[in-house]
This record gives structure tokens, sequence and C-alpha cells, in this order.
């Protein structure tokens, strides 16, 4: 079973087609999670469907396209939605946690940071994460655009948290050569590759009833998680224990495999220098440390600091005589940094009043340019 899973329900799967959430169907969405926990997998859930439980919840019309009308019904729909998850997840001995996001908050250093951190607390403690974008703040994807009914957001999500399985479900059983609502005779691609032909195929193929995605966003999010690591299953939520049978490897709908790993598309991003703001120079010690021992960068490594960086930001790393040693990402900004620097991690709150964590740099964030053999 795979490690790490992160699944998306559209509107359509959770509404089953109607007006307002499904019980039966959400409660079987449960069941199947906690399959996954039980197997052992950490799983987050990316889930559209606050503004039909809004509507339903009040009663709007239908009609009621307006972008402000929109915005309303998802505040008064995501706190429902929530719920339901929550309980449905407690009868399986399962909590669940509410984070609702914007693109902003995942392209902003610190809210990068935050949000992953945040996640990746929340995993640890076996919560389950009730990922959606936050309607209040941001209308893009109501206006259609932004994360494509959360297809982009749960990309997104899957990169961030490292994820190496990402599970897009709605009522189409995968991506398929046309429009299977519209031509009996359209064929299953069992395993897509060529992206480019993919969206030139799906082209014609749109979302049906509440839900705002599709197959085309939905090839765009498994293109962007592909890149960054992680395996896409593009499937039909309405198939039998479809969530526990993709975890567990079963073919079923459309898979896209991952292109390369997590830790090569960090790395290309890093050493590509476009993100760079400063300079750590470090001692030998934590150079051998990183080095040799593939191990975090600490603050009693770090001998200087340069450049003006906020924590979140990419960083060079240079030993004392100038020798480019890698790039990371920072957990510190400058300022921090220039206060810790050369201290053990355990005095880091005391010196700051708070902490980000032991690690300068996490090696899990952390690319190198030079693999030394001695010392």
């Amino acid at each position: 079973m795979s490690r790490r899973v992160v699944v998306k329900f559209g509107t359509n799967l959770l509404t089953a087609g109607g007006d307002s959430l499904d019980h039966a169907t959400m409660a079987d969405l449960a069941r199947q999670i906690a399959g996954v926990r039980r197997g052992g997998a950490q799983i987050a859930v990316v889930t559209s469907g606050a503004v039909a439980a809004g509507r339903a919840r009040v009663g709007a019309a239908a009609a009621q396209r307006s972008i402000a009308a929109r915005q309303a019904l998802a505040a008064i729909g995501q706190a429902h939605l929530v719920e339901r998850y929550d309980t449905l997840l407690h009868r399986h001995g399962l909590t669940a946690a509410q984070a609702l996001v914007t693109r902003a908050d995942l392209t902003e250093r610190r809210g990068y940071l935050n949000v992953r951190n945040t996640l990746l607390r929340l995993l640890q403690l076996g919560v389950v994460p009730i990922i959606n974008e936050n309607d209040v703040v941001a209308d893009e994807e109501l206006r259609g655009g932004a994360f494509g009914e959360n297809d982009g957001l749960a990309a997104l999500a899957a990169n961030l948290i490292d994820a190496d399985l990402l599970i897009l479900l709605s009522d189409v059983d995968g991506l398929y050569d046309r429009d299977p609502r519209d031509h009996a005779d359209a064929l299953l691609i069992p395993k897509l590759t060529d992206f480019d032909a993919a969206l030139a195929a799906a082209g014609s193929i749109s979302a049906a009833g509440r839900g705002r995605g599709g197959m085309r966003a939905k090839i765009e999010a498994a293109r962007l998680a592909a890149e960054g690591g992680c395996e896409v299953v593009i499937a039909g939520g309405r198939r039998p224990d479809a969530i526990t049978r993709i975890a567990s490897g079963e073919q079923l709908g459309t898979t896209v495999p991952a292109l390369g790993t997590h830790m090569e598309s960090r790395k290309r991003w890093l050493l590509s220098g476009v993100a760079q703001n400063g300079l750590l120079q470090i001692d030998e010690g934590a150079i051998r440390a990183l080095t040799r021992q593939g191990r975090s960068l600490l603050p009693a490594g770090v001998t200087a600091v340069a450049g003006a960086f906020e924590r979140g930001d990419a960083v060079g790393l240079s030993s004392q005589s100038g020798e480019r040693i890698g790039v990371g990402i920072s957990n510190y900004s400058t300022a921090e940094i220039d206060r810790i620097r050369g201290r053990r991690s355990t005095d880091i709150a005391g010196i700051l009043g708070y902490d980000y964590g032991a690690e300068i740099v996490h090696r899990n964030n952390l690319a190198l340019t030079v693999r030394r053999r001695g010392g």
C-alpha cells in the first residue's frame, strides 16, 4: 500500500449528482479512508462540496450563481461539510482537521512552510486533514480558475506533503479518448504519458452537474503532481472500494506515473538558483554531516550569514573557503540565523522566544552540489 495518499472528492461525487451532500456516499468514502489508514498509510482529503452543502442548508435556488452568493454559500456550507467528515470518520476512530487554503498561501514562502508543517504534523498525529480552498477569501476557484474545482489544489497538496499517490475521484471512471457520456464507444486510457495529446482529446469533456472541474483540469493537475514525483490515478469514485483498491496497487481508471522522485524535483528547483536569496557559511563539521552522513544543517554548524532572506527562502551553502556545498530552504530568516548561529538547537527557543524546529535547513529541503569522500 502507498505510504502517503492524497484523495480528492468532486462535488458531483459527494452529492451523488443531486443538490446536497449524499450521506451514504460520504459514509462509504469515510469507511474507505479508514481502510487506508488501517493499512498503514497516511491520508489527506481535498474536498469540494461546500457550496452545495450551503445551498442545501439554506434552501438557496440553484440559479444564484453570482460570486458573492457562492462565497456566502461556501461559508455556510464549509462548517457543515467538515462536521460531516468529522462525524463519519469518528465512527472509525479517526479525527478530522479543517485546512482552508488559497493559492497565495502555497506560493508565499512563509505560508508554504506553515501549511506544509501543519499538514505533516497532522498526519504524524494520525489525523485526517480535510483541505479545501478558502472561497471566502479567494474567489478564483468559484470563477472557474485557480484550482479547477480543487483538482489543482489536490496536486499542490500532494507535492506539498510529498505524497506518493494522488487519487482524483469524480463521477467519470477515468480519462477517455472521447466523452463517454456522449459516445458509447469511448475508450478508457489506462496509462497516461502524453499530456499534450490528452489535453487535446479532453477539450470537449467538461464537468456536469454542480462541479466546476472536468477532465482537462484533472490532466493539468496530474501533470503538476507527476512532475513533483507523485503517481496519480484518475478514477470513478462510485466504483466499489475505489480508494482502498487503488491505494493497494490495483489498476483502476487512468494511471499517470510519477516523473522522477520528490527529491529530484526539489533538487532541480533548488539547484536552478532562481530562488536563491542568501548565503550560509558552514564549518567542516557541518559539511561532513551533510555530505557524508545525510544529516540536516543545525545552527551549531553555521559560521556566517549573508544576504537578506526570510523563512522559506532558498539559500546557498558554502565552506569557509568559499567552496559551494549546496542549496537549501531555510527555516529561519537572516536576522534569526545571525542570532542563533554557532549555538545548540536546544538554545533556539531561549534566544528567539520561539522556534521553527531544530534545523536551519532540513535534509529533505537540501540539494548538495558536492559530496566529499574524506575528512
